[in-house]
């Protein structure tokens, strides 16, 4: 990976400075620039273009065998040029560097409640901690994808009154989320004519709590038939958390009493108007409220022995919580516990995203104002793709339709969602998702199977590596195998900065150069049988590269739409 060599190269030579290795926007400017002349030479008192010069000089003795020439550019930048055999040489070199290697990280993503639908709310959690364990796993990392489920509290005992008063139970089978809510809601609206129900539901959660036989079963269901909903939906998303490590704040109810016990013990946990509470004025935190006045327990204080177990039983070097932004202060002040509690080395991330919102930049949500239920957001994207299939191939049976829809659905939501920032509100512009010809999931997908569709059509020419290679001189050609470089730093710069939005800005431009490549350069019609050899294996790895990251980014490829 040439971009680190550069990096690590000019860090040994100039140790203690920090500066940027870019790509230029033009091949006149070079492959890679940096501007550490700047960089060192403001802090030396120094000429910054003479130490650009010896910059150049030193990276030239460095490096003879990958570098054409290095040049001084403009007020004290240095631009590096390569040579062409040394990038035909990279071809089909991955360079994803193995960072991970004997370390562990924990992703607790998706996380939803039991007993409700998983909504859109959902989405962004599951698809970005899905992405963000792949770029892990993919870096060498012990990778342990963790599902927290919301399975405890005082609704579950109004629930589980619900269930024995209304209960349907071939409804609960067929139907199991809609049942359950449809028993959840009737409670509420009940209670406004009976509000002796709220004493009712609040008996059924203390036997919950104290083991009552009955009441546990009935839950036990409720999870389960819950568990089989999640899983059907993490189907249709094509994620890995059918077989994750799934716990829920029930499994740490057993652990609370000791917990609060020992803050106490040491000092940590207070009382505060009959409240429980850690104080985090140092830190410039509100409180951290452990245990209410009544005596319950909270979401921060199953969080904490939950974090608490994480640690001791899997020591990971990481662990991340993608949760949506609202959650920050929740989560600055179990971090700030965890310190206090002096848990470990272990390195805590809260990875944050915005909200999804409609075309009319207002948050995405049915006529009534309620949160649209996950699974109606992917049966509206397949009918969509399915469109948009239908239109570019007419004579496709019904069944491989529906097939190609729903890969190039769920890459759609995926591509436009992992494109940005997670920090930002995310806009659903179904048509822009949708768009063939765009920055889109499904363009990238095009464009894989346009490259396949070059392989195959190739007849008895196979690619070729070796010398043959010399023979990749088109300008987009060049830039092909310039940019197949920089996979493996687009895959770490991911887990660097706990975002996606780089590497799907990687793959896009990948693509944009594959399509330019592919309207230039008539490849199987090539005359000559050498180079049309070697440039069916520059095809191959674009296409072979263009479906590692995608499937990074948990989107399936497909060798025709």
């Amino acid at each position: 990976m040439f971009r680190q060599w550069l990096h690590d190269t000019l860090t040994r030579l100039y140790p203690g400075h920090l500066f940027d290795v870019l790509v230029p926007p033009g091949a006149a400017m070079g492959d890679y620039s940096t501007n550490i002349a700047f960089v060192v030479a403001k802090a030396a008192k120094v000429n910054p273009r003479q130490l650009a010069q010896e910059v150049c000089d030193a990276l030239m003795r460095e490096g003879a065998e990958m570098l054409a020439r290095c040049e001084v550019a403009g007020p004290g930048f240095v631009n590096v040029f390569l040579k062409d055999e040394y990038l035909q040489g990279q071809l089909g070199v991955v360079g994803v560097p193995a960072i991970g290697q004997g370390k562990r990280v924990i992703v607790e993503y998706s996380s939803p409640n039991i007993a409700k639908p998983m909504h859109i709310g959902h989405l962004r959690s599951t698809i970005i901690g899905d992405a963000l364990a792949n770029v892990y796993a993919a870096l060498g990392y012990d990778v342990v994808r963790w599902n927290f489920i919301g399975d405890w509290g005082t609704q579950f005992g109004k629930l589980i009154a619900a269930y024995k008063r209304w209960k349907d139970d071939a409804a609960l089978q067929a139907h199991p989320i809609n049942e359950m809510l449809r028993l959840y809601v009737k409670f509420h609206d009940e209670m406004k004519e009976h509000s002796e129900l709220e004493r009712e539901g609040q008996e059924e959660f203390r036997k919950l709590e104290e083991g009552d036989a009955e009441n546990r079963e009935i839950w036990k269901r409720f999870r389960e038939l819950s568990m089989g909903e999640f899983n059907r939906m993490y189907d249709r998303l094509a994620v890995r958390l059918q077989a994750a490590t799934v716990k829920g704040e029930s499994d740490y109810e057993a652990d609370l009493k000791s917990l609060i016990e020992r803050l106490v013990a040491q000092g940590l946990a207070t009382e505060s108007e009959g409240a429980l509470i850690v104080d985090l004025s140092a830190e410039g935190l509100a409180p951290a409220l452990l245990r209410k006045s009544d005596g319950a327990t909270l979401y921060l204080t199953r969080d904490l022995a939950s974090l608490e177990d994480r640690i001791e039983k899997q020591n990971p070097a990481k662990i991340l919580y993608v949760v949506a932004n609202q959650q920050a202060l929740h989560f600055e002040q179990l971090f700030a516990v965890k310190d206090k509690l002096r848990l470990g080395s272990t390195e805590t991330v809260h990875v944050k995203f915005g909200m999804v919102l409609g075309e009319d930049g207002k948050k995405l949500a049915t006529r009534e104002g309620k949160v649209i239920a996950l699974e109606e957001v992917l049966d509206e994207v397949t009918k969509r793709a399915a469109a948009v299939v239908k239109e570019k191939n007419a004579e496709l049976a019904d069944d491989d339709v529906k097939r190609i829809a729903s890969t190039v659905a769920v890459g759609a939501l995926k591509y436009n969602d992992l494109r940005q920032h997670p920090y930002s509100d995310i806009v659903f512009d179904w048509d822009a998702m949708l768009d063939l010809g765009g920055n889109s999931g499904p363009y990238l997908q095009y464009t894989y199977a346009r490259l396949s569709g070059i392989l195959r059509n190739a007849g008895d020419a196979k690619a070729i590596a070796g010398p043959a290679l010399l023979l990749l001189t088109h300008p987009t050609e060049r830039a092909l195998l310039r940019h197949l470089l920089d996979f493996g730093h687009a895959v770490a710069q991911c887990a660097h900065l706990y975002a996606l939005n780089g590497l799907a800005l990687y793959l896009y431009e990948l693509a944009e150069l594959a399509n330019r490549y592919y309207e230039q350069v008539r490849i199987n019609d090539d005359d000559n049988a050498e180079r049309k050899r070697a440039r069916l294996a520059l095809v191959s790895a674009v296409a072979g590269r263009l479906k590692d990251g995608l499937a990074l980014l948990g989107i399936e490829v497909l060798e025709r739409i």
